[in-house]
């Protein structure tokens, strides 16, 4: 009895509170707040999540706000456990390249080994496994041959119906010819913190049209937003490796209208920072599988409309 006594103590103790935090924060869930449009049809700005920390392995602790690893990292991993790796078509947290104080939130478009063809009629995968695969996983999906190989045309997107370009049903178009213009050699070259990585894709030449085409790398992972016309992605910055994986979205506890929640008219002052109780509580699934679009329009469960921005 003196045991456990000893130990209500301490865990009721100020030390005790803040060591049982900490444990959670490092080992089970972690808060984060949506601060962009990139996942716009399944997330939102201004919406808080708690992300699954253990969902891939355990990421080596940090200390918060410093982020700071508080483990050696014996085996170049950043991973005190490794686990399981992200599938296709997962919605995952990560750092990205070159900086491990940020963190970005978007769904695995490829894993190692796959082929992705990005084109002015969107984009295209093109599985490890091979034509088998894409018979039997994406049966309901267009397909289009580049390079003598058969490729899936957008999946995920009858799964996931967030996942949209612009707000008329458009192309990639604007993506395309601004890079093929301005920056055609330095395609994926990032001018902050991701800087230094190379050419995320190459320009290739397909039956007359001009496709940026990369071959994810072994444990690595291709991520991309679900608004794609408005979401800064590994088709800029390149891919991510397994070490830089950090959790998956888990539930959303909490959500409020920021200034660019154009569905909810933020713009407008009086339109800022307002609850939106229908998305408090849910899981990441429910959020996903909930998220609807019509004619080009994103909405999600409650049918609110969504126009989309571009930059």
């Amino acid at each position: 009895m003196k045991f456990l006594s000893a130990v209500y103590g301490f865990f009721t103790s100020w030390v005790g509170a803040i060591i049982s935090v900490l444990a959670l924060i490092f080992f089970v869930a972690q808060g984060f707040i949506i601060p962009s449009r990139s996942m716009v049809g399944t997330l939102y700005e201004g919406d808080m999540m708690l992300v699954k920390k253990f969902a891939y392995g355990i990421p080596l602790p940090k200390i918060p706000w410093l982020e700071i690893p508080i483990f050696p990292d014996i085996r170049g991993d950043r991973h005190l456990i490794v686990g399981d790796r992200p599938m296709r078509g997962d919605i995952v947290v990560f750092n990205p390249p070159g900086d491990d104080k940020t963190y970005y939130i978007k769904r695995n478009f490829a894993i190692g080994g796959d082929k992705v063809i990005f084109a002015k009629d969107g984009m295209y995968l093109r599985p490890v496994e091979g034509d088998s695969y894409i018979t039997t996983h994406f049966k309901d999906y267009d397909t289009k041959t580049f390079f003598g190989e058969a490729y899936v045309k957008e999946p995920y997107s009858k799964e996931f119906l967030g996942i949209h370009y612009g707000e008329k049903g458009g192309t990639i178009v604007p993506y395309v010819s601004y890079f093929h213009m301005k920056f055609r050699a330095q395609f994926g070259m990032h001018n902050s913190s991701t800087s230094g990585k190379g050419i995320a894709m190459q320009i290739k030449l397909a039956d007359g049209e001009e496709v940026f085409y990369t071959q994810v790398p072994s444990d690595s992972f291709f991520m991309v937003g679900d608004n794609r016309d408005n979401s800064e992605d590994s088709r800029f910055w390149g891919v991510i490796d397994y070490s830089r994986v950090i959790g998956k979205p888990w539930i959303t506890w909490f959500s409020l209208t920021l200034a660019e929640s154009i569905e909810s008219n933020a713009r407008e002052p009086k339109n800022r920072y307002k609850v939106r109780w229908d998305r408090m509580f849910k899981h990441i699934s429910t959020l996903e599988h909930d998220a609807k679009i019509f004619d080009g329009e994103c909405r999600y469960y409650v049918a609110t409309p969504c126009n989309v921005l571009m930059y």
